[in-house]
Order: structure tokens, then C-alpha cells, then sequence
């Protein structure tokens, strides 16, 4: 069948170039697992600024009636939706639950999140008589151990500041000399955060969608398998600035993660949503970041609060005047 959209979580298969490939059919609900692409129909025209992003990174809006292929997955935000495709009702109707095409029923849902879009299941992706998976088609390496120096990049919640800092740091560091590869190693599946990196330099660049996942609420046995690739596809870089989605104490595998990379860290970097909120990762990790950056740090009356509370240097990067003390403090700790 002719599908409108085709979803970002799709670009990892090519299914937009491989159309004639497929057939679409159905299957049961109990049958369902994480990964695998569904064909799904929009049941109600979404608000102009909902819109999905398909394998190139663009966001466009979908209308009433068009079909769209995305990723069964599960999503557990804390300031957007909450929801799984095992909450599908018989029905058959769900949400799309992010912009780059995760699939399921949105079971709760932020005061301050736009209602998301409705959808009901047309069909499963059918390729010779076998369902298309993301895993099907994740990268591979020979190696699977990093060995290059990490700027990690960590958040106190969603939508604390991370990809923004993220693009500052690769820029910084591009700009000095370095060869930077960067990753998103956690989340919920969406491509704007890794193309705004490779927007500042990296090369290459990678998700967790790249290591077969529509989000990394998987277990921690799967999503170490999956992500160790990932890690080994970006030896040859001088450096790697890594995020890790959501916060690492979520249901996202973010401390899982954080120990994946753990003895490749040469600088961590905290944006916060909260001064407090630095204190309390602080005190569940055991030690301090190199510095703090994100929300917290947008006035200087949040730099000062973090600093008195913490002792951790703190810097709003979206300040053209701190890129030079970011500069030094990037160096310093990678030389």
C-alpha cells in the first residue's frame, strides 16, 4: 500500500526506498514487540504545531486520513507522555508519543504537553514473510569498546538544556582542532538532537535509534547489547560528546549508560532545570560535575544559587561571553 509518511525512526531501514519490498498485514496484539514498524492511520487532524519528522530530519504535519509508518515503543517522560503500544486497546487506536514516530497508547499525559496525535493500527511491515524490525537493521562494529575521551553531557530531567549544550560544546571543541563524533546514547526516539551536533561539526553522529531502538525503555541486558556497537562505530574520533537523555535515574537506561562510558570521561557536564535539582544527582551519583549548565544557569541568579549550594562551577552557554572559559575547561581537561 502507498503510505504519506514516513516517521524518522524508519531511516535505519530505508523504508521509504524500499517500498515495493513490503506488504502490510496484520497481527495480533500479542504478538506485538518493541521495535517493530507499523503501518497507522490519523484518526483526528493534529493542532498545526504537532507535527512528525520524517528520515531526514524535517518535521511536517500530517492531515486527517493519511497514513504514517512509525515503532512500536514505550515511552516514560516526565514532562510529556507516558505510554506503551502494550496499552493498545482492542480497538486499535494509539498515539504517535514522539516527533520521530514512536508508537503507543498514551496512558498519562503533561498539562503542558499538546495533545498528542491520534492514530488507528493499519497493519504490520511485512518484508518476505518476516515483520521489519529496528533491530534488523542496526549498526554493527568489530569493536565494541569506545576508547576515545567522553564529554558527557547529562540532564536533571527532560528539556533541562542538554542538546543545546551539546552543540555548544562540539563547536567549541571543532573549532579548536578536534575530530568530534556524538551520540545521544538515551531517550525516546527523535532525530533533531543529533543532526543539531552534526549541524556544529560532529562527524559522525549516532543514537540509540542507529543501535535498533525506538526509545531505550528496554531492559538493561538489551540495551547494553544494542548499544555497545554504537560505542566501538566512534573509536577513530579524538573526542566524543555523548548525551544521555531524560536524567540517568529514569526508566531510560541512563545509568546504565553512564557506566558504558564511565572510564572514557574526561569532563561531565549537568544542565539542571533547578538549582536543587544539581544537589540531588549529586548526592545519588556520589560525586560532583565538572560544570553545570541548562536552565538552571539562564539568569545569573541561578549561577549564583548553584554555585552556593553546590561549589560546581556554573555557566549559561548560551552566552557568546562564557565560550572562552568553556574553551579552557573543555582543553584542560582533555589535554
Amino acid at each position: 500500500m502507498k503510505v504519506d509518511v514516513y516517521a524518522s525512526v524508519t531511516r535505519i531501514a530505508d523504508l521509504e526506498d524500499r517500498a515495493s519490498e513490503y506488504e502490510v498485514e496484520t497481527r495480533p496484539r500479542t504478538d506485538w514487540e518493541t521495535g517493530e514498524y507499523v503501518v497507522a492511520r490519523v484518526t483526528k487532524r493534529p493542532a498545526p504545531d504537532v507535527r512528525v519528522e520524517n528520515p531526514h530530519g524535517r518535521r511536517v504535519e500530517l492531515m486527517e486520513g493519511e497514513t504514517v509508518i512509525g515503532a512500536l515503543g514505550t515511552r516514560r517522560a516526565t514532562r510529556g507522555y507516558v505510554g506503551s503500544f502494550r496499552d493498545v486497546g482492542e480497538d486499535g487506536v494509539m498515539n504517535i508519543m514522539t516527533g520521530g514516530g514512536v508508537l503507543g497508547k498514551v496512558t498519562s499525559t503533561s498539562p503542558y504537553s499538546p495533545t498528542p496525535i491520534e492514530v488507528e493500527y493499519v497493519g504490520h511491515v511485512v518484508a518476505d514473510g518476516e515483520v521489519e524490525r529496528m533491530q534488523n537493521h542496526a549498526v554493527t562494529s568489530d569493536k565494541t569498546e569506545l576508547e576515545t575521551p567522553v564529554v558527557l553531557v547529562l540532564g536533571t530531567s527532560m528539556s533541562a538544556g542538554k542538546t543545546m549544550s551539546g552543540r555548544v560544546v562540539t563547536r567549541v571543541l571543532v573549532e579548536n582542532g578536534y575530530e568530534v563524533a556524538a551520540c545521544k546514547l538515551t531517550g525516546a526516539g527523535t532525530y533533531n538532537d543529533v543532526l543539531s551536533m552534526e549541524v556544529a561539526g560532529a562527524e559522525p553522529i549516532y543514537d540509540f535509534v542507529d543501535a535498533g531502538m525506538p526509545t531505550t525503555v528496554v531492559p538493561e541486558e538489551t540495551y547494553r547489547e544494542a548499544v555497545e556497537p554504537l560505542l566501538g562505530r566512534m573509536r577513530e574520533a579524538d573526542v566524543v560528546v555523548a548525551e544521555v537523555g531524560a536524567s540517568p535515574l529514569e526508566p531510560y537506561n541512563g545509568e546504565a549508560a553512564v557506566e558504558m562510558v564511565g572510564d572514557d570521561v574526561a569532563f561531565t557536564l549537568l544542565c539542571a532545570s533547578d538549582p536543587y535539582a544539581v544537589v540531588g544527582v549529586e548526592n545519588s551519583f556520589g560525586h560532583s560535575p565538572d560544570l553545570v549548565a541548562g536552565i538552571a544557569t539562564n539568569t545569573a541568579a541561578g549561577v549564583d544559587l548553584v554555585e552556593k549550594l553546590t561549589g560546581c562551577p556554573a555557566l549559561n552557554l548560551q552566552k557568546e561571553e562564557t565560550k572562552k572559559t568553556l574553551e579552557v575547561m573543555l582543553t584542560d581537561a582533555l589535554r
